[in-house]
């Protein structure tokens, strides 16, 4: 099966946090606060996939008030937090949306990620992966985490649904 035919599949994106929607870094101030960098492209990429009814959820291993932040300011009603165990969670918001393993998309980096990446029909890993994750993955993104990872992702279902030239023309018009 092609690349494009399993992203034509995808109803329920779902998404790693660190070293997928960041770069992987944890950035301690003075107080021992961790900050996070996210991708603004891969931020409008979540919006335009949820415009045309695409679900977009994060499971993530950290707990961190930024990435609940960012979350809650995408729209991201679907967000599990501290879990490195991630299959249940993931299971869980396949079943909410009545969906088969094959309408969704995981998008990982590490080992925490095997679990999720063995279940769905459109497994992904970003270019900056563990080797043993990127083997699990039907699509590797050329650009790393927290680089536009989620946005290639997005751009590939969005073109595979044939929505994403649309999409870039009703921007246009906004201009």
């Amino acid at each position: 099966m092609s690349v494009e035919s399993m992203a034509r599949k995808v109803s329920l994106l779902v998404l790693d946090i660190d070293g997928v929607m960041t770069d992987g870094g944890l950035y301690y101030d003075d107080e021992g606060r961790v900050s996070k960098r996210f991708n603004v492209q891969d931020g409008l990429g979540i919006k335009l996939a949820q415009s045309v009814g695409l679900h977009v959820a994060v499971i993530t291993g950290l707990a961190s008030e930024a990435v609940a932040q960012r979350v809650r300011g995408l729209g991201i009603e679907d967000y599990y937090a501290g879990y490195l165990r991630k299959t249940e969670s993931l299971d869980a918001i396949r079943m909410k949306y009545g969906l088969e393993w094959e309408q969704v998309a995981y998008v990982g980096d590490d080992w925490v990620d095997f679990g999720p990446m063995k279940l769905v029909g459109f497994p992904v890993a970003v270019a900056n992966a563990q080797p043993e994750v990127k083997a699990l993955a039907k699509y590797v993104t050329a650009a790393r985490g927290g680089e536009g990872a989620v946005r290639e992702v997005v751009r590939l279902i969005l073109a595979s649904r044939g929505v994403l030239d649309e999409l870039a023309a009703s921007w246009m018009e906004r201009a």
